[in-house]
């Protein structure tokens, strides 16, 4: 047989190899084309999602083929990768795709143990926003700790600024069908904290859809090294879905502070009444945004998160 060229969707990825959905309904395995490998040095040229031309090579004793062409992206859900430095400590140089092309981020929280973490919730949201997806879900998981009144207490600020809250609990089956609905024909992506039961929460809408815990390690999550194992689950029910490690640290990439408060909704309805059109919401007068928070109308944990981010971002212009 020879060489043949095959469009395809990328599947999984690992240690530089891609494998491609090919719509002859067969996975290869491909390698970049050298010219893209090139190009890969400030974000991921090829990701789990990306559709792809590959050319499958009949004998190939390293794959099945090579990755020619990437089609254009709709958008990505990714983080600043630290490739420098101790323990991947350095700035984040380079934009690691967690995958390409999502139209579903579902974005994984536990009500109660462990904890809330509003800075990883808050950093995620950010990226969804920034990746301009069309439908963002907040998933409050493990809601049979302390009940669903106590958890619409605790998040309902976030519905109140216009995005989906889905209440569930992985253990009681609670709104799994729900869930499922919304990922139905959808390329969607799980993220979230460590230990807030995210992959036992895939498992019960897809059983076996879950990473292992064991292939993700407390280093590769710090971004000391680039190497993953991403992969994308066929969905019985209709879509994609990619599962991505828990996190505990978001880093952001590709944002300036001065854009940060367009990525905040909540905060981004008031920017418009500010006294000045470079408020940074901090200590300046005239600022609605600051208003608002003493008015009720901004939850102050999210200004807080906004603050945090904004002083990072800041520092790293400055190092530049």
């Amino acid at each position: 047989m020879p060489n043949e060229l095959k469009s395809g969707l990328v599947i999984r990825e690992m240690s530089g190899f891609f494998w491609v959905e090919a719509e002859d309904g067969n996975t290869y395995r491909c390698r970049l084309r050298g010219r893209l490998l090139e190009q890969a040095q400030i974000s991921d040229v090829a990701a789990i999602g990306d559709r792809v031309q590959c050319m499958v090579i009949e004998n190939d004793q390293t794959g099945d083929g090579i990755i020619e062409s990437v089609a254009e992206r709709d958008g990505v859900f990714a983080r600043g990768a630290r490739t420098e430095g101790a323990r991947g400590a350095g700035e984040a140089v380079r934009e690691a795709v967690m995958i390409a092309n999502p139209d579903a981020a579902f974005i994984v929280t536990a009500a109660a143990q462990p904890a809330p973490d509003w800075a990883v919730i808050d950093r995620l949201l950010v990226i969804a926003e920034q990746a301009n997806i069309e439908q963002i879900t907040l998933v409050v998981n493990k809601i049979d700790v302390g009940g669903i009144a106590e958890a619409e207490a605790t998040f309902g600020h976030y519905a109140a600024m216009g995005y989906h809250v889905a209440y569930v609990s992985a253990r009681d089956g609670v709104g799994i069908d729900g869930l499922r609905e919304r990922m139905t024909g959808r390329m969607s992506v799980f993220a979230g904290a460590s230990g807030v039961g995210k992959s036992s929460l895939l498992n019960v809408i897809q059983p076996g859809s879950a990473r292992s815990t064991k292939q993700v390690s407390n280093w590769n999550d710090e971004g000391m090294h680039t190497t993953r194992d991403s992969s994308l689950v066929k969905l019985d029910f209709g879509g994609y879905l990619a599962d991505t490690p828990g996190m505990r640290n978001v880093v952001l990439f590709d944002i300036e502070p001065e854009e940060l408060d367009g990525y905040f909704r909540d905060i981004r309805a008031y920017v418009g009444r500010c006294k000045f059109n470079d408020c940074m919401h901090n200590a300046e007068p005239g600022c609605a945004v600051r208003a608002a928070i003493k008015s009720g109308g901004i939850n102050k944990g999210r200004w807080r998160s906004y603050r945090a981010i904004w002083d990072e971002l800041n520092a790293a212009l400055e190092v530049y």
